[in-house]
């Protein structure tokens, strides 16, 4: 049977190839981004408690109302404005599954998504799938800010969404209030629909603010602002992330999602309800959790011959390979891999058309101590 691919540029993505090499070498896994350490105690607890309660069957369509009044009340609380549980938060299997929800709810084939280069790669399939086409426009291939003319410059009178990410991933890069500014500025007197994700919000550093879309009110009346308690709670695989968005793109984002996974694990919902109102230091602390290991994560690299770039958010580290290598990033973590033993990400993957001879990988610092200074003793000897 011939098959005519639906997503003709998609393979095996690098988190998974890079992951599988590493299993094969024994390497210290430094690539995929997941924590190597426990969820919060009070987590394990209340997913235990919640099972034995009894709450193993289908959750509500939109998320047990626990959780979502919870959300609610750390949204107000963080960034002083309170959604609509019941109208306004939608609860869905990961972040993942939010930003295909997300896209497929209000693009139409032919229509055109503007996403900032490097992305994350689920964003080009989602798009793909809905008929439409991802315009890609280059963030600097040093700091990552975008250059919001280039943005201007790209809208068609066929643009019907923005993309955004901060913290970034892979890059860590933050964007501003006066980038806020800007994109407000861009889509005023627009029908283009904005979608922040924001997974690493609470990953924040060096006292910096995370600048949420929901701050803003002219902004969050035409947007879908994706999470994920996953990176908050270090609980990657429970895959569980919430969708906030006003009434209406609500309505259609929820269309899609009852004929996606129609509901998320439902033990989890209420394990994560308790967690957010009986322990919000896990969330105002994890900033600083995280800026001491990317501080010393740091301070090590610079024993080696990588070169640490600034990392003002999220959990990842990019490193300037070219004091040791010329070869190109995809070559460069198959060769780090397996032959010295610690699995990168390359970047090229985040980009349509990679800067040329950028030479950057992805480390991810999101790991125990002893993880991490068992890589950095083998990149010693490069």
């Amino acid at each position: 049977m011939h098959i005519d691919t639906k997503l003709p540029r998609v393979g095996t993505t690098i988190f998974t190839v890079m992951s599988q090499l590493a299993m094969e070498h024994q390497a210290v896994n430094l690539g995929q981004g997941f924590p190597d350490f426990p969820v919060p105690d009070l987590l394990v607890e209340s997913l235990d408690r919640a099972m034995r309660a009894g709450h193993n069957q289908y959750a509500p369509m939109t998320g047990i109302p626990a959780l979502r009044s919870a959300i609610a009340n750390k949204t107000e609380r963080v960034y002083g404005w309170r959604p609509d549980a019941d109208r306004e938060v939608t609860v869905t299997s990961g972040a993942t599954e939010a930003i295909f929800d997300a896209i497929h709810a209000v693009v139409r084939a032919g229509e055109e998504v503007i996403v900032l280069d490097p992305c994350y790669d689920c964003y080009e399939p989602a798009i793909d799938l809905a008929g439409a086409r991802a315009v890609h426009v280059p963030l600097d291939p040093r700091t990552f800010a975008p250059d919001w003319n280039l943005v201007r410059a790209a809208i068609t009178p066929r643009t019907r969404m923005l993309m955004i990410n901060s913290p970034h991933n892979p890059s860590g890069a933050m964007l501003s209030q006066a980038d806020m500014a800007e994109v407000a500025n861009i889509l005023r007197d627009t029908e283009i629909v904005l979608l922040s994700d924001e997974v690493y919000e609470h990953i924040v550093f060096d006292g910096a603010r995370h600048e949420s879309v929901l701050r803003y009110p002219e902004l969050r009346e035409r947007a879908f602002v994706i999470s994920s308690f996953g990176k908050t709670y270090h609980c990657t695989g429970w895959k569980i992330g919430y969708c906030i968005a006003p009434p209406a793109l609500s309505a259609e984002f929820r269309k899609v999602h009852q004929y996606n996974t129609f509901c998320s694990f439902a033990p989890a919902q209420h394990a994560f309800a308790e967690m957010i109102e009986r322990d919000p230091a896990h969330y105002d602390t994890l900033g600083a959790f995280y800026e001491a290991k990317r501080d010393h994560f740091a301070a090590q690299l610079r024993e080696t011959r990588l070169v640490p770039l600034p990392v003002p958010g999220g959990y990842f580290q990019l490193v300037d390979y070219s004091a040791v290598s010329d070869l190109d990033d995809l070559a460069f973590c198959r060769w780090l891999t397996t032959e010295h033993g610690v699995a990168a990400i390359p970047l090229s993957p985040f980009y349509e058309t990679p800067p040329p001879g950028q030479r950057l990988a992805r480390l991810c610092f999101a790991k125990n101590q002893a993880t991490l200074d068992a890589a950095i003793d083998r990149l010693r000897k490069l």
